[in-house]
């Protein structure tokens, strides 16, 4: 199964910027990690947005869990890093109840 509306998924930069390459974030500290070790930092936040949206728009959805904010889907892809390799990444979208576009909620490594 596709990712409903894969088309219209967003990535908030602020998501971005504030949690998954943000160093001083309490959950999101450890994958700035990772993820800046992989090259990914501020002044190429778009490489990451763009293959994040990737991985919803090409990849199977692994699994389905309504919660009371809306269903969340997850989404096991690879993304290429500015390294110049290839790693493996499980995302974690939401269409939030009454809203039909999927919103990008999270990603650590697969």
């Amino acid at each position: 199964m596709k990712l409903q509306n894969k088309e219209s998924a967003y990535v908030p930069i602020t998501k971005l910027l504030n949690y998954l390459l943000s160093e001083t974030h309490s959950v999101g500290k450890s994958k700035a990690k990772y993820l800046r070790s992989m090259g990914f930092n501020e002044t190429n936040v778009n490489l990451l947005k763009q293959g994040l949206l990737s991985i919803a728009q090409s990849e199977d959805v692994k699994d389905v869990i309504s919660s009371p904010h809306g269903v969340k889907y997850v989404i096991n892809g690879s993304i290429q890093t500015p390294v110049g390799i290839s790693i493996k990444m499980r995302t974690v979208w939401i269409i939030d109840k009454g809203q039909g576009r999927p919103r990008f909620v999270t990603a650590y490594p697969a």
